[in-house]
């Protein structure tokens, strides 16, 4: 699988965990992210994992910052994209299984990388269950009735 990962300076230490043990697994990781802690704009590093997912060019996205909101919300902003903020594995296999999630929005400041690491896995490993659901993600993107 080919994944997309983007961090502001908060999931710098995240980012290398995640990287590392999706490289073990086979995947291909296209790294986004900044490489270091020294304060740098979230959107930076957002906006690339979202054109990769909205072109096709990554299968899924994985975005780190501290809460997971700045960064959530800059990559929902593109309409191709459907990214879930998640603290907790029920949370990312149900973005998955209802929402057809593409990204993975992780806030570093209120989980421990074991835990991040445990809903990227299921987030990876959860197919979308289709059916009612498909109707109700058509009626996401905006359109002028709205």
């Amino acid at each position: 699988m080919k994944i997309a990962i983007g961090n502001d300076h908060a999931g710098t230490g995240y980012k290398q965990l995640i990287q590392e043990k999706l490289e073990a697994l086979g995947h291909t990781v296209t790294n986004y992210g900044t490489d270091s802690e020294d304060s740098v704009d979230y959107p930076d590093f957002v906006h690339p994992v979202a054109n990769d997912v909205e072109n096709k060019e990554a299968d899924l996205g994985i975005i780190i910052c501290g809460s997971g909101n700045g960064a959530n919300m800059t990559a929902n902003k593109h309409q191709g994209i459907r990214s879930a903020l998640c603290w907790n594995v029920e949370l990312a296999k149900l973005a998955r299984e209802h929402n057809n999630a593409n990204i993975l929005s992780i806030p570093s400041r209120f989980v421990a990388e074991e835990l991040a690491w445990d809903m990227t896995e299921t987030f990876l490993n959860t197919e979308f269950e289709g059916g009612r659901h498909q109707k109700r993600i058509d009626k996401i993107p905006a359109n002028k009735s709205c």
